[in-house]
């Protein structure tokens, strides 16, 4: 083991997220990934270089997350540009009333932050928030902060969004058990951080500055869209094939060997988003839009889940460099003798990282990089799953000015600095906070053992 290392890497990372504003965090993963590499002695049994160890790392997290990423990059963006997005948040807000439109947009936003990065599902519904205050004059900031609370959940805890994605992969839970366990944490921590927002919206009001940018959100925001079962296809089509293929391992005997082969294929992640990107543009099609506007909406989405791929395979080549650098024959008794402080331990570590460099994603990245190894070399008294979900609370915890997200929610809303401080980034924090919590109870009273 070298610890020197480990201390390196960590100042690349850190001083590379106060430069945050000049420096890619692809460029930031990967240089902390070579500088692991680079001062850990070579093993006589596998003399591999540097170089050769950084990209076979870098290459086994792409071939694991790489398709599913871009193919639900591919469902997000087909999705919206259909107008399903539209017509699950006009769905929900009949159901629980136009009174109740707060409620509504944190529904809506857990829902939309499943299948869409969070940014995407801000400006997707900020509009909305904006035409609530223009009805009634009243309750502008609970519900920017009620969208916020619910795609800030999702997009840290529910595959196939890249952070909990990743998280899951290198720690080895199957993604049917991520999505289930997140949701109910996720639901938990929404609505703490919904109750939040009530309080700041009767201790701060805050009324809309009208902007050029809410300006074209709003036009964008206009339009009717598919049916709403069309537009909850592609999202709840992933999740139940794969939540099949993880039942179908504890049922196998019950079930016939034809329909148990068509379920272990179906149900597996890569082909189970890929049907869903495909269901995506159909329904882009089926509603109009030509074939230059659904190439349009598929190359968008493919840049960007390329620029998220190279972040997320540079994370994962430094947690596999980390690994062979030694750290988790350092910490062989740390899994046993910790317990459930393991949960607390991966939430905090991810909250610091968060606060030192800006991107919750990133944090997620490189925190299941360190803790990856305390679980899979050593005897856990928790399951995996825990570890990973309170990753993505901590990645919650430290939103401010180092963060593109922080200054999306300010200049968009109309807020100033101060005020998005004091109103979302405590709010996520609490969330954060709720879901530690919450993931600790649940670690106690289900144990999954």
């Amino acid at each position: 083991m070298t610890p020197l290392a480990i201390l390196v890497a960590a100042l690349v990372v850190v001083v590379g997220g106060v430069l945050a504003f000049r420096l890619h965090p692809f460029l930031i993963l990967i240089a902390a990934a070579f500088v692991v590499a680079a001062l850990t002695p070579v093993d006589a049994a596998r003399p591999v270089g540097p170089g050769q160890r950084v990209a076979e790392g870098f290459g086994k997290t792409a071939l694991d997350i790489g398709i599913v990423i871009a193919m639900a990059s591919i469902l997000g963006s087909c999705l919206s540009a259909a107008g399903g997005d539209r017509r699950i948040v006009a769905a929900i807000q009949r159901c629980v009333g136009e009174r109740h439109t707060p409620l509504a947009l944190l529904l809506a936003g857990f829902v939309l932050g499943i299948p869409m990065f969070a940014e995407t599902v801000f400006y997707l519904l900020l509009p909305l928030a904006r035409a609530a205050w223009e009805r009634t004059g009243r309750g502008y900031l609970v519900c920017v902060l009620a969208i916020v609370a619910g795609a800030t959940m999702t997009h840290s805890l529910v595959p196939p969004t890249p952070g909990p994605l990743f998280v899951a992969d290198a720690l080895g839970v199957d993604i049917a058990t991520m999505s289930g366990v997140g949701l109910v944490v996720g639901i938990i921590a929404a609505f703490g951080g919904y109750a939040y927002a009530r309080w700041a919206d009767g201790r701060w009001p805050l009324e809309p500055a009208r902007s050029a940018a809410a300006t074209r959100a709003s036009a964008t925001a206009a339009g009717s869209g598919p049916p709403l079962w069309a537009a909850l296809l592609p999202i709840l089509l992933p999740l139940v094939l794969i939540s099949l293929e993880s039942l179908s391992r504890s049922t196998a005997d019950a079930i016939p060997a034809s329909a148990l082969a068509a379920v272990r294929i179906l149900g597996d992640k890569n082909v189970a988003l890929s049907l869903a990107a495909l269901v995506s543009i159909v329904l882009l099609a089926a509603c109009g839009a030509g074939m230059p506007a659904v190439r349009g909406s598929i190359a968008e989405a493919v840049t960007e889940a390329g620029n998220i791929i190279l972040v997320i395979a540079a994370g994962g080549a430094l947690g596999v460099t980390l690994r062979e650098a030694g750290l988790g024959q350092v910490s062989t008794g740390l899994a046993a003798a910790a317990g459930l402080g393991l949960i607390p331990l991966a939430w905090l570590l991810t909250a610091v990282i968060r606060m030192a460099q800006g991107s919750a994603t990133v944090a997620m990245i490189t925190a299941a990089g360190v803790m990856a190894p305390i679980l899979l070399d050593g005897t856990p008294a928790v399951h995996p799953v825990y570890v990973a979900i309170a990753i993505g609370c901590g990645s919650k915890v430290g939103m401010w000015m180092n963060d593109s997200g922080f200054w999306v929610i300010s200049r968009m809303s109309g807020m100033s600095e101060v005020q998005t401080l004091r109103t979302a980034s405590v709010m996520v924090a609490v969330e954060g906070t709720i879901g530690l919590i919450a993931t600790l109870c649940l670690a106690v009273a289900w144990p999954l053992r």
